[in-house]
C-alpha cells in the first residue's frame, strides 16, 4: 500500500449568518420594554454611543443632531479590555473640550444635568421582604428556649414562598446533624404557625383554611360551620353538591351558601401577600387607531427609545490618521458596532410597523367589534404581503402587545387558525372562544348550559363546533363544567 501527500482545489457554497444579521434578528424580536434595557446596556458598553431622549430638545442647542449614517433614533454592545478605555482615555484628552454632535453640554456635565433616568432608578423604592425575611424577624421576639428557636427557624427556612411547609418534619429533621427531634419541631411548628401572615407553615390546603378560621374563633367569630365544612366537606364544596352538604350537616341551604362565601374570603395561599409583587406595567409596542379620515393609522410609540447616533468627537478621532493606532482601532471596532445596532433598531421598526399593517388590513373589523369579530390569519399570509420569511413574522410579534380603540392585546392573538360559518363568513377560533364565554355568562345560573347546549346556541350563531372542542375551549376559559356553575 502506498501513501502519499497531495493538495486539491474544491469549490463549495454554504450559507452563514454574519454577527450583523444575528443581532438584526435578536433585535427584532425584542419587545419594547427589553429594547429599552437592552440599549442601556449598549450605552454603557459602548463609549461612542450618544444619546439624548425621545421628544426632547436640547435647551441650549439650535438644531437637532445632524442626521449621519447610524446617527438614527435608535443601540450595541462590544467589549473593550481596560487597556483600550485606558489607551482610550489619553487619546482622548486633546478632544476633550469638542461638542457632542447635536449637544452643548460640557464633557462633566454640572449636577442638574445629569440623566434623569439615573435619578428615577435612584430614587426607586428598594425591593420588600421576603417571606423568609418577614417570618424571621417574627420569629426573633417569639419568646421561647434556644432549642425551638432553632428548630422554628429551620422550619421557617423551608416554607415556600406562598406559605405552605412542603417538607415533611422527617425530612426537615435530618436536615442538621444530628437530627432534630421531632418531639422539638412540632411545638416549633405550632409557634411558627402564629405568626402573619395567618395560614402560613400549613401542610395542606386544609390546614391552612383551618389556621385562618380559628384565628377568626380567637377573634370572637362564630365560624364553627365554616370549619365543619373545610374539615369534612372541602370535596363536595368544590363539587359544588351543596344540597348533599344541607342534608349532612342538618343546616338550611342558605347557612351552606353564607358558610362557603366566607370561605371563599379566605386566602388560599398566604404568603404571597408578603413582599407581593405588582403586577408587571404592559407597554405597548404598536398604537393603532384612526386618522380623522377615519383610515387606520398604525405609530410606534418611538419617543419612549432615546435618540442615538455616534458622537462627532469620536468620528474625528476615527479619522486622525496621527492618533495612537490601537485606540483608533477601537474608536473604529465601536464606531462600527453602533452603526449595526442603530441600523438593526430602525429595521426592527420598520418590519413591526409593515407587519402589523398587514394585520389589521385584514383584521379591522376588531377596531369596531372587539375579540368576536377576529379572522382567521395565518402568520404565512401576512409574511406573503410583507414580503418576509414566516420566521420573521413570528419574531416581529414575539412578545408585544399592540394597543387598540378596544384595549391592549398581545399581537400574537390577531394569528390563529379558525372556520367557516353556514353563512359563509370566515371566524377565528379566538372569537368562538370569546362567543362561547358570551354564552355561558347569559345562562340562567340556577340552569346552566351543558356542552350540549351550548354546541346548540353555537349553531344558532352559524357556528358549527364539536362537543369536544367546546369542552376544550370550557377548560382553556376557565369556565367550569355546568354542574360546578349552578348557583342554589
Amino acid at each position: 500500500m502506498r501513501l502519499d501527500v497531495s493538495q486539491h482545489l474544491r469549490m463549495q457554497q454554504e450559507m452563514r449568518l454574519s454577527p450583523r444579521i444575528i443581532q438584526a434578528m435578536e433585535i427584532l424580536q425584542l419587545p419594547l420594554a427589553a429594547l429599552q434595557e437592552r440599549i442601556d446596556e449598549e450605552l454603557q458598553s459602548n463609549p461612542v454611543l450618544e444619546m439624548r431622549e425621545g421628544g426632547d430638545e436640547p435647551s441650549t442647542a439650535p438644531e437637532a443632531p445632524s442626521v449621519e449614517r447610524g446617527e438614527q433614533p435608535m443601540v450595541v454592545r462590544e467589549e473593550g479590555s481596560d487597556d483600550d478605555f485606558g489607551r482610550l482615555d489619553d487619546f482622548s484628552n486633546e478632544y476633550a473640550h469638542e461638542d457632542i454632535e447635536g449637544l452643548d453640554v460640557p464633557r462633566h456635565a454640572p449636577i442638574e444635568d445629569r440623566d434623569r433616568k439615573l435619578d428615577a432608578m435612584a430614587n426607586a423604592p428598594a425591593p420588600g421582604l421576603t417571606l423568609t425575611e418577614h417570618l424571621m424577624g417574627q420569629w426573633a421576639f417569639v419568646e421561647t428556649n434556644a432549642q425551638t428557636r432553632s428548630a422554628g427557624e429551620l422550619i421557617i427556612n423551608n416554607i415556600s414562598p406562598d406559605g405552605y411547609l412542603r417538607a415533611t418534619l422527617d425530612e426537615i429533621s435530618v436536615q442538621t446533624q444530628p437530627p432534630t427531634p421531632l418531639e422539638l419541631l412540632r411545638p416549633a411548628l405550632r409557634l411558627v404557625q402564629t405568626l402573619d401572615p395567618i395560614g402560613v407553615a400549613a401542610r395542606d390546603l386544609k390546614e391552612c383554611l383551618l389556621l385562618q378560621l380559628s384565628a377568626e374563633a380567637d377573634g370572637g367569630a362564630d365560624v364553627s360551620l365554616e370549619i365543619q365544612l373545610v374539615s369534612y366537606f372541602l370535596r363536595d364544596i368544590e363539587g359544588n353538591r351543596l344540597p348533599q352538604i344541607a342534608r349532612r350537616t342538618g343546616k338550611t341551604l342558605e347557612q351552606i351558601k353564607k358558610a362557603i362565601a366566607v370561605i371563599s374570603h379566605l386566602n388560599p395561599r398566604p404568603g404571597l401577600l408578603v413582599g407581593e409583587q405588582a403586577s408587571p406595567i404592559i407597554t405597548p409596542d404598536i398604537i393603532v387607531g384612526y386618522d380623522d379620515q377615519g383610515e387606520i393609522v398604525v405609530t410606534l410609540p418611538d419617543s419612549t427609545l432615546p435618540y442615538l447616533y455616534v458622537s462627532k468627537t469620536y468620528r474625528k478621532m476615527a479619522r486622525d490618521r496621527a492618533a495612537d493606532r490601537q485606540a483608533r482601532q477601537f474608536v473604529q471596532k465601536n464606531i462600527r458596532s453602533a452603526e449595526w445596532l442603530i441600523s438593526a433598531i430602525l429595521q426592527r421598526q420598520h418590519t413591526v410597523k409593515r407587519v402589523v399593517e398587514e394585520v389589521f388590513a385584514v383584521q379591522r373589523d376588531f377596531l369596531e367589534a372587539g375579540p368576536e369579530s377576529l379572522k382567521p390569519l395565518p402568520m404565512g399570509d401576512v409574511a406573503a404581503r410583507v414580503g418576509v420569511h414566516v420566521a420573521t413574522v413570528s419574531r416581529a410579534v414575539a412578545g408585544k402587545y399592540v394597543q387598540t380603540p378596544c384595549g391592549i392585546y398581545p399581537l400574537r392573538m390577531f394569528f390563529s387558525g379558525g372556520t367557516t360559518t353556514s353563512e359563509g363568513q370566515d371566524v377565528a377560533w379566538d372569537a368562538i372562544k370569546a362567543k362561547l364565554k358570551e354564552v355561558v355568562d347569559a345562562e340562567d345560573k340556577a340552569h346552566p348550559l351543558n356542552d350540549d347546549q351550548i354546541v346548540k346556541a353555537l349553531g344558532e350563531s352559524g357556528i358549527t363546533i364539536a362537543r369536544r372542542t367546546i369542552a376544550k375551549y370550557r377548560d382553556l376559559l376557565g369556565i367550569p363544567p355546568a354542574r360546578k356553575r349552578k348557583a342554589y
